[in-house]
């Protein structure tokens, strides 16, 4: 695997394989002046196909794929040593014929609270705008794609795959096509109750407390800056779900209004308009399969093709295998390449 940066230099991988892996900096418009001081200038990962250096005229489908809590595209991209190597997944299914050249694009999401759950808002930022339309946008400028909806593909695993849903299901008319892997945070907890992380999180006053807290806690302050920010509440920006010991129902109304089962009644117009969705998880992962099985049952009221499985696993020991097998197939069968 090559890997190249415009402004960073890393170390040549022993295996030499065919894809190259570009990391740039892409600025969203839309992410200026986010309450969280997080910066508008993004490193964003991109896989080139083999045949991209090589074939100079040639143009490729999308799949832009959003990496989950705590990640960035760095570990999923070979960059920093993770439990997962995207680009050695990608090249070996292109070499085995399991998958067509595709590039495959990979925002760092990570911000002042470890992710920012792809959505919109004055703390964190707009991201579901900066994926939709300022990132896509610079691809297709910068690249040579196939500036069609139906030559992109969203998808994502955990937060991602919560975000690639969230933003898939809003704009059909920018991806056609839309993999879940073991997405996250499909439907509100339920019934709301106080417990240990909520809890840490109400007696968290400081950022130095934030980070020596523990996962649960920093993961309700990172959905509490994605889906109920208040300009007025400083120095996090946020509105908890509990304030001294207390409900606070109106910021559970807000998180529910985010929840994508909870959205898709509204949207079932725009899921007829994709061509296909697919979702799975573990069986170990069992709050996210419950979830998805929710999900299945829902597109079936409403009569939406997809494809669902539940496998055995948890949340991240098959991802590569779901990914080479599954997810990469997938795309290679429902987005739109050029005929050779």
């Amino acid at each position: 695997m090559l890997f190249v940066s415009t402004n960073e230099t890393y170390s040549q991988q022993k295996q030499v394989l065919k894809g190259t892996v570009e990391r740039i900096k892409v600025h969203g418009k839309g992410l200026e002046g986010n309450l969280s001081g997080d910066s508008a200038d993004r490193s964003v990962s991109i896989y080139l196909p083999p045949s991209y250096r090589s074939n100079p005229t040639r143009r490729y489908p999308v799949v832009y794929f959003l990496h989950g809590y705590t990640d960035d595209d760095a570990k999923w991209y070979g960059f920093t040593k993770h439990w997962i190597n995207l680009p050695f997944i990608i090249d070996s299914a292109i070499l085995k014929g399991e998958a067509k050249e595709m590039i495959i694009v990979t925002p760092n999401a990570y911000s002042r609270f470890q992710g920012s759950w792809y959505s919109n808002s004055i703390t964190t930022g707009n991201w579901e705008d900066f994926v939709a339309k300022e990132l896509v946008t610079y691809i297709d400028t910068h690249y040579r794609t196939i500036a069609k909806a139906s030559a992109r593909g969203i998808s994502g695993h955990s937060m991602g795959g919560y975000g690639a849903l969230r933003i898939g299901e809003k704009h059909p008319e920018v991806f056609s096509s839309v993999y879940l892997l073991s997405p996250a945070a499909l439907k509100q907890r339920a019934p709301f109750t106080l417990t240990q992380s909520i809890s840490r999180a109400d007696s968290t006053k400081t950022y130095e407390d934030f980070l020596k807290a523990d996962f649960g806690t920093k993961v309700i302050f990172s959905e509490a800056a994605a889906w109920s920010p208040n300009l007025n509440n400083p120095p996090f920006y946020v509105d908890l779900p509990y304030k001294n010991g207390q409900l606070q129902q109106d910021v559970i109304d807000k998180w529910t209004a985010n929840m994508p089962l909870t959205t898709i009644d509204q949207y079932t117009t725009n899921f007829k308009q994709l061509k296909a969705i697919a979702f799975d998880a573990g069986t170990k992962d069992e709050a996210i399969a419950a979830s998805i099985k929710v999900l299945d049952e829902e597109l079936n009221k409403y009569n939406i093709k997809h494809l669902f499985e539940i496998y055995e696993g948890n949340h991240t020991n098959k991802i590569g295998e779901r990914i080479k097998q599954k997810m990469l197939p997938f795309f290679s069968t429902n987005l739109m390449f050029e005929k050779k």
